[in-house]
């Protein structure tokens, strides 16, 4: 579906992660995925995803053997083993028999079906997929780092220790060790057998021989040695002791070790820390047995020669250029021969992937890799062909999409960057300059060009930065002589839109909202803004908010022009029509998405170009685009084309639209999670870019994709059910929630984003997670739950060999039992001992005996009695001769019982040994009553502080030791309470202090708001501002958690009645509104109640509750409105007594009744009787027709719902009928022809015939009111009038022609086919065909007009009619024209198409041999001519498609020329005002004619102008 693709990066720390199959494809896992390349020497090709897995990716591992090289197998941290068939993209088998994280995996060279996994506890299973078998065995309890099968030995598997141990085994043996290879000091990152058996031909100097069997073991297990002699081979292991060894499986010990070279970078600095930050991965390609490739420290590749003898052993690759070697460390290493050349393939952590030539040691191609969400995409306005490409790995990358040779050029930028890239925007004019914004706020400008760190602002957003780009300087920097030709400016979640001088960052950003209010003369406060962008031509700037609403303001001043409130949610995404269009009035359409998944299109011509004084509101849009299911996140217009619009979605999909057919057109579906931004090529008309959370940029092509419309079924239920999971985190201010999420792969282990590294740093590496790194659920970006793990059943698996059967050997079944979640965590406690807890009797509550406060003594006093009698004779000598009693003191040690009947120090002592035992015994309460008792309360107190132990007794007692002493007690006591989040009676405290500022900071300071303004408002003035501060902070975060009321209430206790108003009105139900509506008008802010009320009404409406909108629009400047409501529900009401309307409205007033008397009479009858307004109040009329005038009343197209259509119908009667009753005649006219022409352009001519009986209902005879009113020397008044008689004479030929044909097949077809739509010219083709076969000669025959209906009279009047009115022949050159100069078009266009692939073909092929020439040197051989009046248009044949090679671009272009040329020299009335088909009215008349009927002029102009209807009337003639 996708031309190139950006994939995510390969997941890192991992040892075999990535390979490659014979047929050279490289797979490796990303994420939770696997993406396929197709490897070439030139460039990469991206095939596609394997997705199945829950979790991330931990190895991959492709099938070596012949014919089955679409077979692979992968694991994940999901602890399953899956078989995939690549082909067919399916999971051929699978199991998860592991219970702990798989480390390592590998396929077995010598037995097709084997797949060997490990795990970090130490197990090894053996997995043949064909028959779902598993064998199991655990020959070291040490975490597995890596493994891999020996190519020589089905039975013999290398093993990688955390330790450093190498082991040998022999899974046939049930995991016997053959081999204990030790020499490692640390991890074993990587295993390679040599592809070559037997262990000759490798250069091994005695030193190194004996060096390798000192560090190496030199022995094996007692009879598993390795076998005759010569009947080994040689593996090779790399560690992150810096160490590569070669050993011999045959010896059992090393015979070669190489130390790491430290390579200097030319012209950088050595980091201290580059040896500690390493990963060793060994590789030894199939072709060079006595070579081997690994990693260094900084990314570089080395290959080592075995067989060489002098130093330096090692050849560094891409050696001549330092830009071709990786520059942060290499993961996983494979290879594959490819057009006879062995390719070496590398991933690393600069999120790179290099295919490498193993012969000339170049690098042939780089596949940059994306570690984040992509949340900004920009396409360079200068330097085409460059896209910026923001991404959440905290870097951007530039990727240069034209180049012909590297698909995937691209520039990588992090200097200076320390969070996710979320904005990116080009200068307009300077190529080089790149402006971007991140999450932590930060604002900055790169020179792409060069690499030199970026110049930043000064100015931080408190939030993540959203939209940046360039507009011109508005005040302040708009004043002066050295003013900057572009400012650049800032949106951020701050709600907030900076100005940055670009010449000076260091100086302080404005906030445009100053200028706003100062301007504007606004005294409330602003919704804060999520996003804005500026008009192509610098004049005008549009500002979307977070109530929905878009300002749109004039430069420089910012006047505020009109205010859009057509969206109920917070603004997402604006973009403004390019400025490079054919017509003038789309440079004004401003495309708009919210969170409520419709985007709409507004054309702000007139409030662009006559501004009022005041600003206009504009609550209906010129297009609704609706079809996605989810919040709109991005936009785009085309370049190429005129009101072609891409947006993307929630959903998954990027949809392209047709704005002014307001239709869909191309549905693109490749991506897997949610798209966050869209860019569309500047250079290829067919090219878009889209970029969203499952961390890949897609370039695909508009036509090619199959789907035209957004999924509607199971896809989009199951994506907005699996939207559901995520997890939210609260957002605050302007932010969007959805965006703070963390992506996946930057926060979870291994994924390959920047905390993973921090990890690496502090020594987290696999095998080493710790019981909480387990059970902490994985952070998802698609928001997967956590899993819910539970007992694992085993089973016995029968018909096993005996030496596969072991002790071990198990089929694994996994059954999951559930665990209750408390508040998201696990609830451990067992529910049985809840209901036992509750089944206590009441004895077991009786109250306890208090705890003593000498324990220490009081126990001595319960020991045997000859005890207790010796301490009575001790305290006796002691007291009366102490010198002669030895070793006692009474009050410590064995005689401590004794202080409380002997002197003061006795006692002293005594408790002095009772309060260590209470601190030890962690009983500090009674350890500070024991001092309390001494005397010593200031101690106590300070000890209590000390451990936090401070209670409402010790501060009750505080004042007997002073008041300073109890003042610091209560501080003290303040801050324990607010570290154990008690802040309501922490407040208390600071007000028994006197502390009532800090009491009311601290509550509100942790949100407790409302006992906050309790405390504030029963102590303070009513204006004070702290209290006031207090109600606007918590309106604002209600405003923020959705409680729209009770922010209205802390708005309006504080006098801000206008933004009361406002979040009540920001739900955008009809309750809200009209309560909104309501309080704006009540408390005098009059325009505001106005628009809440136009919009309640217009929902009202919408639903059919006439009766409801009427009682709503109460207000004196609403007048216009409630006329074309009455007009809407007069026209629904008469509607549906024809079958128009189908549906039944839920209420309507009693004057919309249908009567006898003509619509329009009973439109100004009710006005009359119900709102006072007719010919002799102009007042009202002129006020009403003002206050319609600025609706937004755009053209109609076939899509419009009939409800939405009926509306405009509507308006456009009510303005006609304002214009009459002003004596206004051309503009009433001009009002009946727009209600009229409307149900012909949405394609119901039912509705266009049903609307010209209501306006006119005896026919042309109602048009005889109005030409007296009409100004007979203007041309468009006459204009406006012949269009009125057409359409009222081309809705009566059809009624003729279908009530005499009633009995006709042909005609019935054409006729019952579809009710609602307009006769098109497909079934006059019919019609002739239908004819053809029952035998017509070219006159109506059977199907003429009926006598016994209408007469033959009444049809030659209706004929005549229709002749004289309808048959005009500019009208007939005009819409003859108009499909001749698009088929010009179209030719024109596939000619540079097949010109252009000619050109990317290679010389000789057959696309270069048959493209056309685009010469200006060769004579056009045939030229279109203009269709004037006395020339024939070109055939039917002509308009088939191009011609043969003889056609070429000037006479094409020529004739569009032309064209162009005869339609500009038509009068402007033709061109302006609508009229029917002419040729198609010429055919019904020749159709329905008899012999006696003139048809002359009918045929003349299908003659002249009719080719492309040829079949339909070639039998009249």
């Amino acid at each position: 579906m996708h031309e190139r693709l950006l994939p995510p990066s390969p997941n890192w720390y991992c040892s075999r992660c990535s390979d490659t199959n014979a047929k050279g494809i490289l797979g490796f896992g990303a994420r939770n995925s696997i993406y396929l390349v197709q490897v070439t020497a030139a460039s990469p090709i991206i095939l596609g995803e394997l997705s199945g897995h829950k979790e991330r990716v931990s190895g991959f591992v492709f099938s070596p053997h012949h014919g089955e090289e679409s077979f692979c197998a992968s694991t994940s941290d999901d602890k399953t083993v899956k078989i995939w068939d690549i082909e067919k993209r399916v999971v051929v088998s699978e199991h998860n028999a592991h219970e702990h994280t798989i480390t390592a995996v590998d396929w077995s060279p010598k037995e097709k079906t084997l797949v060997v996994t490990g795990d970090e506890k130490g197990v090894v299973m053996c997995f043949w997929h064909n028959s779902i078998n598993v064998h199991s065995f655990m020959p070291q309890p040490r975490a597995i780092f890596c493994l891999t099968c020996s190519p020589h030995n089905e039975n013999h598997v290398a093993i990688g220790y955390k330790d450093g141990l190498v082991a040998v085994i022999d899974i046939s043996k049930k995991g016997a060790m053959i081999h204990r290879l030790r020499g490692h000091d640390d991890e074993i990152h990587a295993l390679a057998w040599c592809p070559q058996p037997g262990e000759e031909g490798l250069y091994s100097r005695p030193e190194d021989g004996r060096a390798g069997g000192d560090a190496g073991v030199a022995g094996t297990e007692p009879g598993g040695g390795g076998g005759a002699a010569g009947a080994g081979c040689f593996l090779a292991s790399g560690s992150k002791d810096q160490t590569v060894r070669i050993w011999s499986t045959d010896k059992g010990k090393g015979i070669m070790t190489f130390k790491l070279p430290f390579l200097k970078r030319r012209g950088a600095a050595v980091d201290p820390g580059v040896k500690e930050r390493i990963w060793l991965t060994v590789h030894w390609p199939k072709g060079m047995p006595t070579h081997v490739v690994t990693s260094c420290f900084g990314g570089e590749l080395v290959l080592w020669d075995l067989a060489r003898s002098e130093k330096p052993k090692w050849t560094l690759l891409g050696a001549s250029a330092d830009s071709q070697n990786h520059n942060r460390i290499v993961f996983n290493l494979s290879s594959a021969v490819v057009e006879d050349t062995e390719l070496l393939i590398s991933t690393s952590m600069d999120r790179e992937i290099k295919c490498w030539s193993l012969s000339t040691l170049e690098c042939c191609w780089s596949l940059p890799t994306l570690g984040g969400f992509v949340y900004s995409l920009s396409s360079s306005p200068v330097a085409s062909g460059l896209l910026a490409v923001g991404v959440g790995d905290n870097m951007i990358r530039v990727w240069n999409t034209i180049t012909l040779h590297r698909k995937y050029d691209t520039k990588l930028f992090w200097q200076g960057i320390r969070s996710k890239v979320t904005a990116l925007s080009w200068h307009p004019t300077k190529e080089a300059h790149l402006a971007f914004g991140t999450d932590d706020g930060k604002v900055g400008i790169y020179d792409v060009f060069s690499n030199k760190p970026p110049h930043s602002s000064s100015t931080y957003h408190k939030k993540t930065v959203y939209t940046i780009a360039w507009g011109p300087p508005v005040p302040p920097l708009s004043f002066g002589a050295d003013k900057p030709s572009s400012s650049l400016y800032s949106c951020g979640g701050d709600g907030i839109i900076f100005q940055h001088d670009p010449w000076k960052l260091a100086a302080d950003a404005s906030n445009i909202d100053k200028l706003i209010c100062d301007t504007n003369q606004i005294k409330h406060k602003l919704s804060p803004h999520t996003d804005f962008n500026w008009k192509p031509d610098g004049k005008v700037l549009a500002v979307g908010n977070e109530d929905g609403s878009i300002g749109v303001f004039a430069a420089p001043d910012l006047k505020q022009l009109c205010t859009i409130e057509q969206h109920h949610k917070i603004i997402n995404t604006l973009r403004w029509h390019h400025a490079h269009s054919s017509s003038p009035d789309l440079h004004a359409l401003l495309a708009s998405g919210s969170s409520n998944a419709i985007i709409y299109v507004h054309n702000l011509h007139c409030a662009i170009e006559s501004p009022g004084e005041q600003p206009v509101s504009i609550t209906e849009a010129f297009r609704s685009l609706e079809g996605h299911t989810s919040k709109i996140t991005g936009l785009d217009w085309s370049p190429h084309h005129d009101a072609r619009l891409v947006t993307v979605c929630y959903d998954g999909t990027a949809q392209v639209w047709d704005v002014m057919k307001d239709e869909p057109l191309h549905n693109y579906r490749g991506h897997r999670g949610r798209l966050l931004c869209v860019q569309w090529s500047s250079v290829e008309p067919e090219l878009v870019w889209t970029g969203g959370d499952d961390f890949t940029v897609h370039e695909w092509s508009v036509s090619k994709q199959e789907h035209t419309k957004p999924p509607k079924g199971k896809r989009a239920q199951q994506f907005k059910a699996k939207m559901k999971k995520k997890k939210k985190l609260t957002g605050k201010g302007g932010m969007r929630i959805e965006d703070n999420e963390s992506p996946v792969g930057e926060v979870e282990r291994g994924g390959g984003g920047e905390e993973e590294e921090k990890k690496e740093k502090k020594g987290m590496k696999i095998g080493s997670v710790t019981e909480e790194t387990e059970a902490a659920p994985s952070s998802n970006g698609e928001g997967e739950e956590e899993e819910e793990r539970g007992s694992i059943s085993t089973t016995l698996t029968p018909g096993l060999p005996e030496w596969r059967r072991g002790s071990c050997s198990k089929a694994y079944t996994t059954v999951f039992t559930p665990e209750r979640f408390h508040n998201g965590e696990r609830d451990a406690t067992p529910l049985r001992k809840e209901e036992k807890r509750k089944e206590k009797p009441e004895s077991s509550l009786k109250r306890k005996k208090q705890r003593s406060l000498l324990p220490l003594s009081t126990s001595m006093d319960h020991r045997p009695r000859d005890d207790l009698l010796r301490d009575c004779v001790t305290l006796a000598s002691y007291t009366h001769t102490r010198d002669e009693v030895v070793h006692c003191v009474p009050g410590s040690g064995e005689h401590i019982q004794l202080g409380l009947f002997s002197d003061r120090d006795a006692l002293q002592r005594m408790l002095e040994e009772e309060e260590r035992s209470h601190v030890e015994g962690g009983h500090y309460e009674s350890m500070f009553n024991l001092r309390l008792w001494r005397g010593q309360e200031v101690e106590a107190l300070k000890l209590a502080t000390e451990k936090g132990e401070l209670n409402d007794y010790l501060i009750s007692v505080a004042p007997m030791a002073g008041f300073r002493v109890w003042f610091e007690a209560v501080e003290a006591y303040v801050k324990q309470l607010s570290r154990q989040d008690q802040h309501l009676k922490a407040a208390t405290h600071l007000l028994s202090i006197g502390k009532f500022y800090d009491a009311v900071s601290l509550l509100k300071s942790h949100h407790f708001y409302r006992e906050a303004i309790a405390m504030a408002k029963a102590r303070l003035r009513p204006d004070d501002l702290v209290l006031v501060d207090l109600y606007m902070t918590w309106a604002e975060q209600l405003e923020r958690d959705g409680h729209y009321t009770a922010g209205a209430k802390c708005y309006l206790a504080v006098g801000r009645d206008f933004d009361a108003a406002k979040i009540i009105g920001k739900k955008g139900d009809v309750a809200s509104l009209r309560a909104a509506a309501t309080l704006a008008r009540v408390s005098g802010h009059l325009e505001l109640s106005r628009s809440f009320s136009l919009r309640c009404a217009k929902d009202l409406a919408a639903a059919q509750d006439w009766r409801g909108a009427q009682e709503v629009l109460q207000h004196e400047s609403l007048l216009g409105n409630r006329l074309l409501f009455s007009v809407n529900e007069l026209l629904v009401r008469r509607l549906s007594q024809v079958g128009v309307v189908t549906w039944t409205p839920a209420s309507t007033h009693d004057w919309s009744v249908p009567c006898a008397k003509d619509f329009l009479q009973a439109v100004e009858g009710v006005w009359q009787q119900e709102f006072d307004v007719s010919a002799s109040s102009p007042h009202h009329l002129r006020r009403a027709q003002e206050e319609l005038g600025k609706a937004e009343n755009p053209p109609t197209t076939a899509n419009v719902p009939l409800k939405q259509l009926l509306s405009q119908v509507a308006l456009d009667v009510s303005l006609s009928m304002l214009s009459w009753l002003l004596g206004d005649g051309s503009t009433t006219l001009e009002h009946f022809l727009r209600a009229v022409v409307r149900g012909s352009e949405a394609a119901n001519f039912t509705l266009m015939a049903e609307t010209c009986v209501l306006l006119f209902p005896r026919g042309l005879d109602s048009l005889t009111l109005y030409p007296n009113t009409l100004d007979s020397s203007s041309d468009e008044s006459s204009a406006v009038l012949r269009s009125l008689e057409a359409f009222i004479c081309y809705q009566q030929l059809y009624r003729t022609w279908w009530a005499g044909a009633a009995h006709s097949p042909a005609v019935a077809i054409a006729r019952d086919s579809d009710s609602l739509s307009e006769p098109p010219k497909k079934d006059l083709n019919i019609l002739h065909e239908q004819d053809s076969e029952n035998g017509t000669n070219g006159t109506n025959g059977s199907v003429g007009p009926n006598s016994a209906a209408r007469g033959q009279e009444e049809l030659c009047g209706v004929l005549l009619e229709v002749g004289r009115r309808v048959l005009s022949e500019p009208h007939a050159v005009l819409q003859a024209s108009q499909p001749a100069i698009a088929e010009v078009q179209r030719r024109v266009t596939d000619l540079v198409q097949q010109h252009s692939r000619g050109q990317e073909a290679p010389p000789g092929s057959e696309e270069t041999q048959h493209t056309c020439p685009i010469s200006d040197q060769e004579p056009p051989s045939q030229q279109h001519t203009c269709l004037s009046s006395d020339q024939e248009p070109p055939s039917s044949q002509q308009h088939e498609g191009p011609s043969s090679g003889a056609e070429c671009l000037p006479a094409l272009i020529a004739a569009i020329a032309e064209h162009n040329k005869a339609v500009a020299d038509m009068p402007e009335h033709v061109k302006k005002y609508p009229f029917p088909d002419v040729l198609e009215c010429c055919i019904v008349i020749l159709y329905l004619a008899t012999p006696e009927h003139p048809t002359t002029e009918a045929l003349r102009l299908l003659h002249k102008y009719g080719a492309s209807l040829r079949p339909a009337w070639q039998r009249f003639i």
